[in-house]
């Protein structure tokens, strides 16, 4: 038995290594807003200034997603994760002991730009070294950085009621996991990296003795294969735009992305502010929106039965009835468990259909796309997702300050509002 549990260590010890600095990486990400109501008093500043903040964290995070691929192709993947995770270890670091608000900003911006450095990344370490199970392992990374924003609430909230430990501590303990981590991946993952690629290698010799064995020499030219696709010139990436379908749900994917953003920055604060629970139960709340993320798991088989765009518009749908009911009546029912019953029957709708539509979103994008230009056409639009959730937070903060939580809430309704109208629209005229 110890043999066996050794040898699966062994095999998967890459898969864990780089999951758990995902995991690591949503923790410190998602216990900003949390800690928000805490920060604006210690600090002593606005809403508006903490979205601000960390919209500069999400836009550095976001910019960091394709120069990080394009490293990782030049000097290789372990070398750009370890960089980001030690990157992100000062960035954490520097959360602990930053003294002005100043200087927790730019401590925030190096933690975006360290954690910014992983997902792409590790998508490409993980499926290069699991080729024949990268479904598996990608799943795996995705659920394990799932807990990370499921924890990271329930956490803050420990610290803040108990009192037990500053809420620095978080981010200090976090600091040194990393590190651990980092060293542990540079020192088993090269490994891993080599015998996938040598076993590739074999792979690909025994396939193209067979191919010339039984068609002749002009059978497979792997090398012609690639230089079309390299030699795709940068305009050519423009082209899926011009197809009304596959602009209009990219539409619907940044209409969420802005919804999605701005919900998850300033939750907790809305449920203090409107529902009137306490830093601890909204933090609570908070935890739970995540935790129903299980969800995608369901939702990614629904789609491969019954067919993706239904399975968009339910979720967003979902997803709109539910935040209605967040601006209308936040704080609706009896409490139960500190919370109003109603409320909490709302987060839960929210986690499932806004969680429910994350995994059926990459792959109706990808079937849009040609397959010579899947991935800089997906890399465009979740650049462009991820610019503009940036931007939400700072919209939400700047607009809560100037007229109330509810009229900012009630902007980000509308957004996902008219996402749902988009998706509707394009699962009604199916081809």
């Amino acid at each position: 038995m110890t043999r066996r549990i050794r040898g699966a260590i062994g095999r998967y010890d890459a898969l864990l290594l780089v999951s758990l600095l995902w995991f690591l990486a949503k923790l410190v990400r998602y216990a900003f807003p949390p800690l928000f109501e805490t920060l604006g008093v210690e600090y002593g500043v606005s809403t508006a200034a903490l979205g601000t903040a960390f919209t500069a964290f999400m836009l550095v995070y976001a910019a960091a997603q394709f120069p990080s691929g394009v490293l990782a192709d030049r000097i290789g993947p372990v070398v750009v994760l370890a960089g980001g995770g030690a990157l992100a270890a000062v960035g954490a670091l520097a959360v602990v002991v930053a003294g002005p608000f100043l200087a927790l900003v730019g401590a925030m911006i190096v933690l975006g730009l360290g954690t910014g450095v992983h997902k792409t990344v590790a998508i490409g370490l993980l499926t290069r070294v699991y080729r024949a199970r990268s479904g598996r392992a990608l799943g795996v990374h995705d659920t394990v950085g799932t807990f990370g924003g499921v924890l990271a609430p329930a956490i803050v909230a420990v610290l803040l009621q108990t009192g037990a430990a500053d809420w620095r501590v978080l981010f200090l303990l976090s600091s040194g996991v990393v590190l651990l981590a980092v060293a542990g991946l540079v020192l088993r993952a090269p490994r891993r990296v080599r015998e996938a690629d040598e076993a590739h290698s074999a792979a690909d010799l025994d396939r193209g003795i067979e191919n010339h064995d039984s068609v002749g020499d002009e059978a497979a030219r792997p090398e012609t294969v690639a230089t079309d696709h390299e030699g795709q010139p940068l305009r050519a990436y423009a082209a899926p735009f011009a197809d009304r379908r596959f602009l209009a749900f990219v539409g619907v994917t940044l209409g969420f992305g802005f919804a999605y953003n701005g919900l998850v920055a300033f939750l907790p604060l809305y449920l203090v502010g409107e529902a009137e629970v306490t830093s601890a139960t909204a933090s609570g709340l908070y935890g739970l929106f995540f935790l129903v993320s299980v969800v995608q798991l369901v939702t990614g088989e629904l789609s491969d039965r019954v067919g993706r765009l239904p399975v968009v518009t339910g979720s967003i749908g979902l997803a709109t009835a539910a935040f209605a009911g967040l601006v209308v009546a936040p704080g609706l029912g009896p409490i139960v468990a500190g919370a109003p019953i109603g409320t909490t029957a709302i987060v839960v709708a929210l986690g499932l259909g806004t969680h429910g539509f994350r995994p059926v979103r990459a792959a109706h994008l990808e079937s849009l796309l040609p397959q010579a230009l899947a991935g800089g056409g997906l890399g465009a639009v979740r650049t462009a997702l991820m610019g503009v959730g940036a931007l939400a937070p700072a919209a939400v903060g700047v607009l809560a300050e100037a007229v109330g939580f509810r009229a900012a809430f009630g902007l980000l309704l509308a957004t996902l509002g008219v996402a749902l109208v988009l998706a509707a629209g394009l699962s009604i005229r199916q081809p």
